[in-house]
């Protein structure tokens, strides 16, 4: 997969698949976990799309526009690993997305799916963690840094939201309140700091 320039005796520079010029090698199996990972987070793009039109069919505004944001922000995420792969002078591997469920019984049951994809998200990136570890990889260790960070947030906050509407027990008051919160951009959870 790696080659070396033969056109000066004295080079040691290392060229990856594409061409680019690479730094420091990437363990193979890191590689190809990465590369998984990236796809997850398409999958998770794809997943919450569909997740803002089932509520966006069922005039829940705030829910679907949450869902949009969502999507949008896995998208984004994907878009940093498929960069971080090109910087690491690696191609990007894209798989098939498969088509997302897109129907539920009830908010309720959107929510404890999206969790459930924060959970394995969270897995995901604390494998590529430790696989990182493992190898020596600093780079990928500071690069997955924030990341982990923004992912506990993010399943966090999406452990509140499914308590909220659990709580709501599929009451369309209720759930029209948390639509109107999440529509106005008030779907944090409880801060106990000052």
């Amino acid at each position: 997969m790696l080659s070396t320039t033969n056109s000066n005796p004295t080079s040691s520079i290392v060229y990856g698949p594409a061409g680019r010029a690479i730094a420091e090698a990437i363990d193979s199996d890191l590689l190809k976990a990465i590369q998984d990972h990236l796809n997850m987070e398409r999958q998770a793009h794809a997943s919450y799309f569909a997740a803002a039109i089932w509520f966006a069919e069922r005039e829940l505004r705030g829910f679907s526009g949450f869902f949009r944001d969502e999507s949008n922000s896995e998208h984004a995420h994907a878009a940093k690993f498929a960069e971080y792969i090109i910087t690491r002078g690696q191609s990007v591997a894209l798989k098939a997305v498969d088509a997302p469920l897109q129907s539920w019984a009830s908010p309720a049951d959107v929510m404890a799916s999206a969790f459930q994809m924060e959970v394995d998200v969270t897995a995901s990136l604390q494998q590529l963690y430790s696989m990182a570890e493992r190898t020596s990889d600093t780079r990928t260790t500071v690069f997955l840094d924030p990341m982990v960070e923004l992912q506990t947030q993010s399943e966090h906050e999406f452990a509140h939201l499914l308590g909220r509407v659990k709580f709501a027990d599929n009451q369309a008051a209720a759930l029209l309140l948390i639509d109107n919160e999440l529509d106005e951009g008030k779907n944090k959870p409880a801060s106990l700091q000052a």
